[in-house]
């Protein structure tokens, strides 16, 4: 069926013609994208008219008009009609008569209508007042009436605007920015509102506005198909979710991404991320033209009094060698040669960092354009002004997008290209691969007075996760990626194997200080033999921090400072000479003897709660120490199902385990029986800490068999109703056997939920195994255990029984 036949067939039967004729548009497999929007467009115009018609017979002076979205005719299957009833004001009844004939049919159907009735004089009126009209009056577009009266209401609008401009583009930049802080930017966010997010289509619209000033315009290069893309994906969203909506769930993104045609969910996402880019890219250009003519047009009188009326002069001030700053921006010098200077894009970007200035658009598209590629190995220059560009800290990112959005980073780095604008579906992640390795240099920037190598740590910041384009283990990918660029680069052979040691082991030290016992002096040695040497253990410490740092907030935190700094000083200690001791078994302290004779005494657990604090680094301000958690002591007569009942009894108080040990204890001589210690760092999920003899009570009861904890916890459960999300992958269960020679390393890794530590003790303790320490961390949604058990005898467990456990213990997280 042409677009003829469908329009014909609204005509001709009426409001339920037109509601056939719609469906069976949408559902065409084979017409999508502007043909369709523009198909849907010109549809709804035609049935509009007819409501028109039937009702303004022998009525003059008015018209109708389509504005905002459907003015630009783009509607999407679930788009509002933005509908502007224009009047003389010459009959109001009449008007108003009309006015029901069409808004009524248009909510019969079920459709959203945003509708106004005004005359010219009003409906400028009100767009002085309210910047979103005038904005929708900038793509009014005439449908039935009186053209005439549209197309004055037309010029006159659009001749408010350019000469209200100058006061209206800095209300509108503000309102852009307060909703950027608002939705965030739509190149980074998993579930992205299309609309609203920085970047998004209300963005383009606005440049679009902004351009219509005549004061600015925005790089038109890839916009139109940028906003395109974002358009052809909302389709598909209302399509598929049947609602109007603009924000990309989770749930629905692989249903999009079929309705698209596309792979999969990540092929959209990496496609919205690029379009938005660009967007954001273009606005960022069009904002600071606008500030600049703005200011211009503030001093330009000022000046050509101060000059007799002559001509200002525009002042040049030098950068670098070709690199001049001009009007804010860093531009190209009159005298460089880009043709001739391979070095001259890297000069002027790290020059534009130093000074904290944006690199103008035109000079990026001249060397773009012009600059030839660098040789291999590069020259000592242009591996020092990339290290300066990356050690600029902030000023970094905006100069970096810039050279992006024109395709240089890749004619650099070609490698970048795989992990550009891709996603991370990990909630701890807030930025993609790309963005995060230049957050990772920016974080590094500022650790650059603790390392001997600070060139070594920009450059390894940059590349520690450029193997997350390649298929396997990123660090295995990234270690021969890695080697590659920096002998591209121009490292000598040590150089390049320290980087390459880097990107290898970068999660090295904070995976094995929060998951590993530090106390088992193999945790230690096999650290120091995968770093090898001290400054190599240094740019490591570096790095890791500040790759947390610019993963987001819940990667990084002075408990996990601290357990990564306690590991970076043993295996100093270790690459130093001192090889570590075998652990024997610790005195226990005052407090400890306490509780323990306290508990042996009265036949049942005691418990402390003690606050535990970190003081504040040399280089941070005095002040009040940070916490690092509250640290639960508990001495417990030794019996079976003390963890599991202890883990049981924090989750019902919702208390996040951070860290658990449990060991016996030696009582001293004289003291008969025997004794638990649980040394465990806990911390509020939300709240205050519960009180100690309450804990206690619950201990009791737990470990008497009175407290039934696998139902309290369901209970609990079931009176939250479940919310839809993104099915999370089956828990994994591994044993590492040559982690430590005093016991067996088993991990958990597993979706985070109240009472999994629960369900992980009362396994192992139907296991038969004993724990002898835990090692608990939460990373986002993520939770990566590991547990140390020996067998009955304390020994560490034969491989078979321990293989066995492992795959018990995943059963049971799995069912």
């Amino acid at each position: 069926m042409t677009s003829t036949d469908v329009r014909k067939d609204a005509e001709d039967s009426g409001p339920s013609g037109y509601a056939a004729a719609r469906l069976r548009l949408l559902t065409e497999g084979a017409r999508s994208g502007p043909p369709r929007r523009t198909a849907l467009a010109e549809l709804t115009d035609d049935w509009l008219t007819g409501l028109f018609a039937a009702g303004a017979e022998g009525l003059r002076g008015v018209s109708l008009v389509a504005v905002g979205g459907y003015g630009r005719g783009e509607l999407s299957p679930r788009s509002d009609l933005d509908l502007l009833l224009l009047h003389d004001g010459a009959d109001a009844d009449a008007v108003a008569a009309l006015a029901d004939r069409i808004w009524y049919p248009v909510w019969d159907l079920g459709l959203a209508l945003d509708h106004s009735v005004r005359t010219p004089a009003e409906a400028r009126k009100t767009a002085g007042e309210d910047l979103k009209v005038q904005l929708g009056l900038l793509d009014a577009r005439h449908i039935a009436g009186d053209l005439g009266l549209t197309a004055g209401l037309r010029t006159a609008v659009l001749a408010d605007w350019r000469n209200q401009a100058p006061k209206r583009l800095p209300e509108l930049q503000e309102l852009t920015t307060e909703r950027a802080e608002r939705q965030g930017e739509l190149q980074y966010l998993l579930e992205p509102d299309l609309k609203e997010a920085r970047g998004g289509l209300r963005d383009a619209t606005i440049l679009r506005a902004v351009a219509a000033s005549w004061l600015a315009d925005a790089p038109r290069e890839g916009l139109d198909d940028a906003r395109r893309r974002l358009l052809d994906v909302r389709d598909a969203l209302h399509l598929a979710t049947g609602r109007a909506t603009d924000r990309l769930a989770l749930q629905e993104q692989d249903q999009v991404a079929a309705e698209l045609g596309l792979l999969d969910a990540d092929t959209l996402l990496r496609q919205v991320y690029e379009a938005a880019r660009v967007i954001s890219y273009a606005s960022d250009v069009t904002w600071r033209e606008v500030g600049r003519v703005l200011r211009s047009r503030a001093v330009r009188p000022r000046l050509r009094a101060m000059l007799g009326g002559g001509k200002p002069v525009t002042e040049r001030s030098p950068l670098a060698e070709g690199v001049v700053e001009q009007d804010g921006e860093v531009v190209l010098a009159r005298a460089a040669r880009p043709e001739r200077d391979p070095v001259l894009p890297l000069r002027a970007a790290a020059a534009a960092a130093q000074a904290g200035l944006p690199l103008s658009l035109h000079a990026v598209r001249r060397l773009a354009a012009t600059t030839r590629p660098l040789p291999a190995p590069w020259p000592a220059e242009a591996r020092e002004q990339l290290v300066t560009l990356l050690g600029s800290g902030r000023p970094t990112v905006e100069v970096w997008e810039a050279l992006e959005a024109e395709g240089l980073i890749t004619r650099l780095l070609p490698d970048w290209e795989r992990v550009r604008c891709r996603p991370q579906r990990n909630a701890v992640h807030i930025w993609t691969v790309d963005r995060h390795l230049i957050e990772t240099a920016v974080r590094a920037s500022e650790f650059t007075r603790r390392v001997h190598r600070p060139d070594l740590l920009l450059v390894a910041a940059l590349l520690h996760d450029i193997g997350k384009g390649w298929p396997g283990d990123h660090s295995v990918a990234g270690e021969i990626i890695a080697r590659d660029v920096a002998a591209r680069i121009g490292f000598d052979r040590e150089d390049v194997a320290v980087l390459a040691a880097l990107v290898r082991h970068h999660l090295l030290l904070v995976d094995t200080a929060t998951r590993r016992d530090l106390e088992d002096p193999a945790t230690v040695r096999s650290v120091a033999e995968a770093v090898g040497s001290q400054g190599t253990l240094e740019l490591l410490h570096a790095l890791t921090e500040a790759d947390a740092l610019a993963t987001g907030p819940a990667a990084w935190s002075s408990w996990r400072g601290s357990l990564v700094a306690d590991l970076v000083k043993r295996v100093a200690a270790v690459l130093a000479g001192d090889a570590p001791e075998e652990p024997e078994a610790a005195a226990p302290t005052a407090e400890q003897e306490r509780l323990a004779i306290e508990s042996v005494a009265t036949g049942s657990p005691v418990l402390a709660l003690r606050a535990q604090t970190e003081p504040p680094a040399d280089d941070q301000p005095a002040g009040d120490p940070e916490p690092l958690g509250v640290e639960l002591l508990i001495a417990v007569p030794d019996q079976p199902g003390v963890l599991p009942a202890v883990a049981g009894v924090l989750a019902m108080h919702r208390l996040t385990v951070r860290t658990a040990e449990l060991r016996a204890l030696d009582l001293p001589d004289g003291v008969e029986g025997s004794v638990l210690l649980l040394n465990w760092r806990v911390a509020a999920e939300y709240g205050s800490l519960p009180q100690a003899a309450r804990l206690r009570a619950d201990l009791v009861r737990a470990l008497d068999g009175s407290l039934d904890i696998a139902a309290r916890l369901a209970e609990r459960d079931a009176a939250y109703p479940r919310r839809r999300g993104v099915l999370a992958p089956p828990a994994r269960v591994t044993v590492h056997p040559a982690a430590s020679r005093l016991a067996t390393v088993i991990e958990v890794r597993a979706q985070d939920a109240p009472g999994l530590l629960f369900r992980i003790g009362r396994a192992l303790e139907d296991a038969r195994v004993q724990v002898r320490s835990a090692h608990v961390s939460t990373l986002g949604a993520n939770a990566v255990d590991a547990f140390y058990v020996t067998g009955p005898e304390g020994a560490p467990l034969p491989r078979e029984e321990a293989s066995a456990v492992a795959r018990k213990l995943e059963e049971t997280l799995r069912g």
